[in-house]
């Protein structure tokens, strides 16, 4: 399997919404003759939605392209993860350079977590103290 790659806005906004539903049931472990019944359709146009679903998506199974949607956020909700650390992130999986948003997102993400460190854990995982005999 190669490295997935995310589709470009213009593919998702000019595919029809049967597809994107297709993705969330395949998602939900519908068959593609579930799917089939609950639209009222036979299972053949339920299979060309899927053959389009996973050209849009680059995936060779179903499964893959189940895959591929939720590394790409599509099964979240959220088409496009841009301008936090999650926008981030997904750029560096996919590796590709951060956009200007997502980095700018990731600047906020670590300036929050800065100054949080753990503290230094003694033995069974208990917090060590200092000890008041020790040399400063």
């Amino acid at each position: 399997m190669t490295a997935p790659t995310r589709p470009g806005p213009a593919a998702l906004d000019e595919s029809p919404r049967r597809v994107w539903e297709l993705l969330a049931l395949l998602s939900e472990g519908r068959t593609i003759e579930q799917v089939a019944a609950k639209w009222g359709v036979q299972a053949g146009t339920v299979r060309v939605y899927a053959e389009r679903m996973r050209s849009y998506l680059g995936a060779d199974t179903n499964a893959q392209a189940v895959l591929l949607g939720c590394q790409a956020g599509i099964l979240d909700g959220r088409r496009q993860r841009h301008g936090d650390h999650a926008g981030y992130e997904a750029h560096r999986r996919r590796g590709e350079t951060p956009c200007e948003a997502c980095k700018g997102g990731e600047r906020a993400h670590r300036s929050r977590y800065k100054g949080r460190q753990k503290p230094p854990e003694g033995p069974a995982g208990a917090p060590q103290s200092p000890s008041p005999t020790a040399p400063l």
